[in-house]
Order: C-alpha cells, then structure tokens, then sequence
C-alpha cells in the first residue's frame, strides 16, 4: 500500500511538469516571400557583370637607396685602410601583387581598391586572363582611409568597353543573396555566391566605413571587385576578409563609394583635416594608474612646431578625448574626427594634461602629401646610470638625440638610451628609446629627477613608448 501511495504521488508531481513542457508555439513565422529564385540566375548574373571585371597587377620601379652599404663593406675598409666601393646591383622591377577592378564607364574608368595599387609605379590591366592585351593604366585618384581609388584605361579606336552598372547599398537587407566577382589567386573571372551576413560593421582598423559582411567566398586578389545583387548592380567593392575563420567577408557600400567618385575624379584626392600631430593610444595599465577609470583616449606623441595642434597649445603626451564635438577613445577615432573636420575653421577639443582637463581651439588645416624622412646613421650615447642595481641608464634629450631618434622639439623628458641584460630593467620591460614621464608617481624633467625618484625596491615607471603610453614595473634586486 505504500508503495501504491509513493507512485502515485509520483505520477501526480511529474504530470504538470510534462504537461507544460509540452505546450510550444506550433505556428511558423509568417514570412513574404518573392518569386522563387530563378534556376539560372547565377548563370545570367556571370553573362552580364564578369566581362567588366579586369584583372590588375601592379608593379614597383627599383629606388636608389642612398646610404644603404653592405656591413661586410665596412669590415673589409678596416681591415684593408681604403674606402670600398658599393657593388652596383642589378635594377630590375619588382612586380607586387594583384586584385581586381571593374569597368564602370565605357571609355575606361575601374573602380578598385587603394590597397592593390598604393606604392605602384606601374599598374597594367587585362581584360581578360586568357587575352595577350595589357592595359597600362593610369591613376586618377585614391583615398587611403575609405580604400578606393580610381584608375583609368584608353580603349582602342572604336572599342567600346562592357561596364558594371551602380546599385544602392541603402535599402539592403540581411539574407539578401549577393555574389562576390574577383580574381583570387590570379585565377581571372571567378564569382562567389552568398548572402547579405550583416551590415554596418564599424571596423576602424579596416576602413572608416561600416562596412557589408556577407558570406560569399572572399579571397586575396578579389580585393576591388564588385559585389552584386540579384538585379545585376554593383552594390559593394570587395575590400577585406577575415583570416581567422571562413565566410567571414567585408564589402565597401557603394553609396559611399558613389560619394567620392566625382572628388576623386576631378581632384585626385580627398581633402582631408590635418593638425600636424603624431598620435598614439592609452595604455589600459597606464590609464588605471593615472586615475582615469575607464576614460580613453588618444595620446600626442609628437607635434609639428608649424602646425594647428602645436600652434594651439598642444602639448606632447596630451590626451585627446574630445574633438569636434566626437568622442575620442584611441588614435583612429582622432584621426578620423580630424580628417573630417571642415578645413580652415576652428575645432573645439579636450584634453587631459596632469590629470586636469584642458580645453582648446584647432585651426585644422589640410592635409599636405606625405613626405619620406631619412634619418641619420645611429650614435652612440653616454648617460646616467640608475641606482640601486636597476640596470638601465637615461640621458636628457640633446638637438643630436632629437634629430636621430625623431624626439619631439618641446620634449624635455630623460629617455632610456641602455639596458643591461637580464637586469632589473630589462626584465620588467624597460626598453631603450622610451621616454620617461614619471617615477613612482612623481612627475620628471630631467635624468636628475628620475635618479632622485627611484628607490630600493619596487619602482613605478610611466613612459611613452612609440606611439603608448605604458606602465612598467622594476623591483630592485
């Protein structure tokens, strides 16, 4: 009987349970469906947009690298008491990649991206893979932070040239079917199908663009192709994949591109803002140990004595977290709140500087061609040795140090020029060429301060390293 009452007791408690976990929605979601895709789709789609894709291959001309010698030159000097020299070598061009383009008007005019052809002296075109005709192409204009550029082919006497047709990237929808055209590894006219994964992808580090992720095959040499949508329109330019994981691609929105165009066309170039600032970001370390929380932001490494951010009052090693009105957590956002900043006019920015915020006026100016510095052949130097046993040694920035290490003119901070091996120093990552900012919360203006603030045991050292400020930590032996 007690068995009889313990089971049905049983039975009574799991019966509501079973009863409830069986009560799920039955009903699909209601959907609106369009016409069923048509079988040959893909087929038509390849007729229509693959004779406009062109496959484009880039080519750098030898440069004279004047002061670049062989070491073994020097020795054999020494050792024979004259000077040697330099054997010629022979110049020949070095071909750097290739990607693809497509043809958006008939006289000539390609779309691609700024990375395949940056740094090319030649860039030569095929319309075909299996054609023996080169086109040798010339730049029209390239922007560096949205990745395109434009370039041009003359046609023939009487050629008229197939081109892609410019869609709209504005009322994409996720799911929508796409199909990626490009020349990866070389093998011309390949086309990919996929979907529409997501849109808006604000990856900074790739392109100020949200960009269009879609799951269509994206291979190294599709870079600057189209992508399109069912009707047969451009409505993305191949740009970027994902190397950690598979059908993970990333596509320019041609509405964006479409904006340039004209600009690009007509100037070559987009105008962009220019404060004449060398930037860096905030270390995580170093943020907690200037109190700042969670605020981010990115840090002035180095100022043009002539330009807006010194002529404002700038200092090195501010941190900028605001301009523009736009928030600034790293160094891409500043450069992007700069770059499109209007020219000519005045920008409001914040700054942090010894824990205080600081306001300021930028006049931003445009942005001038980038210009190569060569810097002079290494020195040695002789400075103070820290105590304690620390193993490292500073000395304050001379016009010799400045110049050959590329120190900003207004920097009066001692810098690391050694570090013994497996000293102190070296082990909490100390490195020569950093900058010295504090010692264990005391702020330094000389290689007499840091000595003065070092002490027997642990030591606390803020320090800007090329474009961070980082935090590091010695404990004295």
């Amino acid at each position: 009987m007690k068995k009889f009452l313990v089971l049905l007791l049983a039975v009574s408690m799991v019966a509501p349970v079973t009863e409830a976990q069986t009560v799920l929605p039955k009903d699909a979601p209601k959907l609106k469906l369009s016409d069923p895709l048509p079988g040959n789709l893909f087929v038509e789609l390849a007729k229509a947009v693959n004779p406009a894709v062109v496959n484009i291959s880039t080519t750098a001309l030898p440069k004279n690298m004047p002061g670049r010698r062989d070491p073994m030159l020097d020795m054999l000097e020494q050792l024979y008491g004259f000077r040697m020299q330099q054997p010629q070598q022979q110049q020949r061009p070095q071909q750097m990649g290739l990607g693809t383009g497509f043809i958006i008007r008939e006289d000539g005019l390609i779309i691609t991206n700024n990375h395949v052809i940056a740094g090319a002296d030649v860039i030569n075109v095929q319309l075909n893979e299996k054609s023996k005709d080169v086109y040798e192409a010339t730049l029209i204009g390239s922007d560096e932070r949205t990745d395109i550029a434009l370039i041009k082919i003359t046609p023939k006497a009487g050629e008229k040239l197939p081109y892609a047709v410019l869609g709209s990237s504005k009322d994409l929808e996720v799911g929508e079917w796409v199909t990626a055209f490009g020349n990866p590894f070389g093998h011309g006219h390949s086309m990919t199908k996929g979907i529409v994964s997501s849109k808006g992808r604000d990856i900074t580090e790739i392109n100020k663009i949200p960009l269009i992720q879609t799951d269509a095959s994206i291979n190294p040499g599709n870079s600057g192709g189209p992508l399109v949508n069912t009707k047969g329109q451009v409505i993305g330019v191949n740009s970027a994949i994902d190397a950690r994981a598979q059908g993970i691609g990333f596509a320019i929105p041609i509405d964006e591109v479409k904006a340039i165009l004209p600009v690009l066309e007509s100037k070559g170039r987009i105008a962009r803002g220019y404060i004449g600032a060398a930037l860096g970001d905030l270390d995580p370390d170093a943020a907690e140990y200037l109190g700042l929380g969670d605020v981010r932001g990115a840090v002035i490494t180095n100022m043009d004595p002539k330009g807006p951010a010194f002529k404002s009052g700038m200092k090195t090693y501010d941190i900028v977290t605001e301009f523009n009105g736009k928030t600034i957590r790293n160094s891409l956002d500043l450069m992007d709140a700069v770059a499109d900043s209007p020219i000519g006019k005045p920008a409001k920015a914040k700054v942090i500087r010894n824990n205080k915020e600081v306001s300021l006026s930028v006049n931003v100016a445009e942005r001038a061609e980038d210009k190569r510095i060569v810097k002079a052949q290494a020195k040695s130097y002789e400075g103070q040795k820290a105590p304690f046993n620390l193993g490292f040694s500073v000395m304050d920035p001379t016009p010799e140090l400045r110049t050959e290490w590329g120190l900003p003119s207004d920097m009066k901070q001692p810098v690391v020029i050694e570090t013994e091996r497996s000293s102190a120093a070296s082990r909490g990552g100390l490195r020569v060429g950093d900058v010295v900012l504090d010692v264990n919360k005391k702020p330094v203006d000389n290689t007499k301060d840091v000595l003065k603030h070092l002490k027997k045991g642990d030591n606390t050292l803020r320090i800007a390293r090329n474009t961070r400020i980082q935090i590091i930590n010695i404990t004295a032996n």
